[in-house]
């Protein structure tokens, strides 16, 4: 038998593209497109993850930068309206050491001490009175309304303190007005130092009502105004019973009036809800503003686009998985089918044993694997002898049948794992032996002969030892190829044949 040479070509090319065979087979395998298909959803949730802490942190910016904006507009709009009224009152300190104002009339004198700001909307009284607490001048009318406020906390302060300045008072309940109030109020110095009465402004706390309304910050979120002892002014939402309470000694108190401005996060002691807050002093006055925003109405949009993403997301990936797990798993079906016909496709059918592109890819890999190592590699190529015989005396039927006997009976002759039978032909096998050297050989084709001489069919009248194969036999040493290999073993295959058959011949 002669290898034609595209077989030469194709056992070549066997060898080189068995280096590719580990990575196709990767690129192939279902569990790499399964362990895919589970990364890229992790990967996905491990995105969304990192984008709606994202948003979130987008949500808690926004909402630091409200409440800093809010306080700088509220509390400038208060400083503004303070010193408006502290002028006020400066001015008619100023005005009383003016020489025979005393003794003018009534309207003149009070032209003359009051300005505008004595009618603003929110302003309770102006008043003078003197240092017994009696009232002496009244801006709204020429002759002042009969008031002692000698038992005003900051009608004490004022006689104490000579250099208290402008004093703001607690919330307290007007006596002219019956409207809760603050007072504003300074000291008046007689010439000689001494103390000369109290001028004061109320100011109504519907002005803080007005000025907080205005502003909507969610069902948990609110306003207050404290004075720095702790005592609050006014809250949004308004409840009438906090209104002059003291809170001094609250957590959230203590760190308002432990720096100028900040904000933290902290839990209400009055409900026990968290909130976000920011505070700032107002201006140099004794007041302290602060506005609390809830931290779940800050997260609440943020929450609803987080449910609806991660649900999303979660979707997408629970299908991209499922996907994964189906296409995964028709992969394996169509590679064992791939595998079941790369079977067949390598498999003789009536024997079962290699067939020829089988053995060619085998030889060029092991023929490589010989070169490269230096270890012997033998071959042997085996004819039945007088074959068509069998099929013209017997029928078709009896020659398959001492076909499949021949492979039988070799591939019990081979019995190392390395080792390869194949059918290459009509009647024609190979045996492939790794490692084997020209003694070893020789042994497994006298193993061979002795195995052949054992097949019989008794019911077609053919005897042991009366089915009898030819072997050629050659061995690579180091040097040739492997098509010359086969040359020469089918070299020896014809000598044999030509001897006389029922022997082995060995390749030069």
């Amino acid at each position: 038998m002669r290898i034609s040479e595209g077989e030469q070509n194709r056992m070549q090319a066997g060898s080189l593209s068995a280096r590719w065979l580990p990575l196709a087979r990767y690129v192939r395998s279902a569990r790499s497109w399964i362990i895919l298909g589970v990364l890229a959803p992790i990967g996905m949730l491990v995105l969304s993850a990192i984008m709606l802490l994202e948003l979130r942190q987008d949500a808690w910016d926004k909402a630091e930068q409200t409440s800093k904006d809010l306080l700088q507009v509220i509390e400038r709009d208060i400083a503004r309206n303070v010193e408006i009224i502290d002028l006020s009152l400066q001015g008619v300190v100023d005005n009383l050491k003016a020489p025979g104002l005393v003794d003018t009339h009534p309207s003149l004198r009070r032209l003359a001490l009051f300005d505008r700001a004595a009618t603003a909307r929110d302003m309770g009284v102006m008043l003078v009175v003197d240092e017994n607490g009696d009232s002496i001048i009244d801006a709204s009318a020429d002759t002042a309304r009969r008031l002692n406020n000698a038992d005003r906390d900051y009608f004490q302060a004022h006689r104490t303190h000579a250099d208290l300045g402008l004093h703001i008072s607690r919330p307290l309940i007007s006596r002219l007005l019956g409207e809760p109030v603050i007072v504003l109020s300074r000291r008046i110095d007689k010439p000689d130092g001494s103390f000369g009465g109290v001028v004061l402004a109320s100011l109504k706390l519907s002005y803080f009502s007005r000025l907080f309304a205005r502003i909507g910050l969610g069902r948990e979120g609110g306003i207050n105004l404290y004075l720095r002892d702790g005592t609050r002014v006014m809250r949004y939402p308004f409840v009438e019973s906090d209104i002059g309470a003291n809170i001094a000694g609250a957590p959230t108190f203590r760190a308002f009036v432990a720096k100028r401005e900040g904000s933290f996060k902290g839990v209400s002691v009055r409900d026990g809800v968290e909130r976000y807050y920011a505070f700032t002093q107002v201006g140099e006055l004794p007041l302290v503003l602060n506005i609390a925003l809830g931290t779940r109405e800050i997260e609440a949009e943020w929450r609803e686009k987080a449910a609806i993403i991660g649900l999303a997301v979660l979707v997408l990936c629970g299908l991209t998985v499922l996907l994964s797990l189906l296409f995964g798993r028709e992969l394996r079906r169509s590679a064992a089918m791939q595998a079941e016909l790369a079977r067949l496709a390598q498999t003789d059918v009536l024997t079962g044993l290699p067939n020829r592109r089988h053995f060619e890819t085998v030889f060029a890999q092991t023929w490589e694997t010989s070169r490269l190592t230096g270890r012997p590699l033998a071959l042997i190529l085996i004819d039945a002898d007088h074959f068509k015989r069998y099929n013209d005396r017997y029928g078709h039927a009896v020659g398959d049948a001492v076909l499949k006997g021949l492979a039988d009976s070799l591939s019990a002759s081979v019995c190392r794992p390395g080792d390869l039978v194949a059918r290459v032909g009509g009647e024609e096998f190979a045996v492939l032996l790794p490692g084997t050297d020209h003694n070893g050989a020789t042994r497994m084709a006298e193993t061979i002969h002795r195995a052949i001489a054992g097949v019989a069919m008794p019911s077609a009248g053919i005897a042991p030892r009366t089915v009898t194969v030819s072997l050629g036999l050659a061995v690579h040493s180091g040097s040739g190829t492997a098509a010359d290999l086969y040359r020469r073993a089918d070299a020896a295959l014809y000598e044999a044949k030509a001897g006389g058959r029922n022997q082995t011949r060995y390749a030069a």
